[in-house]
């Protein structure tokens, strides 16, 4: 296939790039970014130093431009683009072929609730309907089938993972308290004062807690596919690290369950697949998951309520590595093609 990345340049688009040189069923690379179009992808990022050159031949081992991109016609897009920008982008290579948005773009079902959150129109809200969550091991049948897959958030990945078979189930109760700690990648690569080393090192902190994260509306969207009767609080914080994801979940049994019952149940939904790791009765770390697009999960059963605890590299399975893996199912290959081994920005 030829793939193209919107966006090359950011974390996630590196990440992507990485992937991309090691799948099997990727022929041709084209990176794409309007900043440094005309530059040599060795140049900006030097751990690609070579080892893409054989599949950056359309483009002379350069970015190019969208429009570049876009006459070149790519099988395949991955859109590493900020949220608008994205959906622009999408809705004019889905023209080509099969996309993939990592933006918060196509995530939200509701048009409404977009531009809620967002502050802004969607741009293209008919497209919102045609537009398959990205969920890899939830949703895999109906990613199979889709030309445009919305790549889930970060937190939403690590958070709805291990509640969505316990809630579907009726083990746990919807009403879930969720905290999540994220890696400072997490916020982007553009310059901030609240990015720099000497802020956030030895420092953490809560931001943007309970509806006034963007998250969250996507996290209540999915949970109440399965329960009509979710109401999630949600709660991130930042800490000194560069990319990892733990979250801690609490959430009320709705009846006597043993710790098998509840592995049980885990494993009937995410037994075949191979990203998922059911780490009970250890409690999970970050530094297991970092490079990887594993998601590890495990939990404390206290009776009355369970503690259940997650861990992602929040670039990877909270990102590009999902994006890979959801192109996998999109086509027809092994979902660990081109995942293996993984790297770090």
């Amino acid at each position: 296939m030829k793939v193209a990345v919107l966006g090359a340049t950011g974390y996630t688009g590196m990440m992507l790039l990485r992937f991309l040189r090691l799948h099997n069923g990727v022929d041709t690379v084209i990176p794409v970014s309007s900043s440094a179009a005309g530059k040599r992808v060795s140049e900006v990022d030097r751990a690609l130093f070579s080892s893409l050159d054989n599949k950056l031949s359309l483009t002379d081992g350069c970015y190019v431009d969208l429009d570049t991109a876009f006459s070149l016609r790519p099988d395949f897009v991955f859109s590493a683009l900020p949220h608008l920008a994205s959906a622009i982008a999408c809705a004019r290579f889905l023209e080509h072929g099969k996309v993939v948005d990592l933006s918060a773009d196509f995530r939200l079902k509701d048009a409404a609730v977009f531009e809620n959150v967002y502050g802004e129109e969607h741009p293209f809200p008919e497209l919102l309907s045609d537009a398959v969550y990205g969920l890899a091991e939830w949703n895999k049948e109906r990613i199979k089938e889709a030309s445009l897959v919305a790549n889930p958030g970060c937190y939403p990945t690590a958070s709805l993972l291990p509640l969505l078979p316990l809630i579907k189930e009726g083990i746990i109760a919807a009403n879930v308290s969720i905290n999540a700690l994220s890696g400072i990648s997490g916020a982007g690569k553009s310059a901030k004062v609240s990015s720099l080393f000497a802020e956030r090192t030895e420092n953490m902190s809560p931001y943007l807690p309970g509806r006034s994260h963007r998250h969250l509306p996507e996290i209540a969207q999915e949970l109440r596919e399965v329960s009509e009767d979710a109401d999630p609080v949600f709660t991130p914080h930042l800490v000194p690290l560069k990319q990892g994801m733990l979250v801690t979940t609490v959430a009320y049994l709705m009846r006597d369950v043993s710790d098998k019952d509840i592995a049980d149940c885990y494993m009937d939904y995410y037994g075949e697949s191979p990203w998922i790791r059911i780490r009970h009765p250890e409690l999970v770390e970050t530094r297991w998951v970092r490079g990887s697009n594993y998601c590890d999960i495990s939990f404390k059963n206290e009776g009355d309520r369970l503690i259940i605890f997650s861990a992602i590299d929040n670039l990877i399975k909270g990102a590009s590595g999902q994006a890979i893996e959801n192109m996998n199912i999109m086509n027809g290959f092994p979902e660990t093609e081109g995942l293996l081994p993984a790297f770090e920005v």
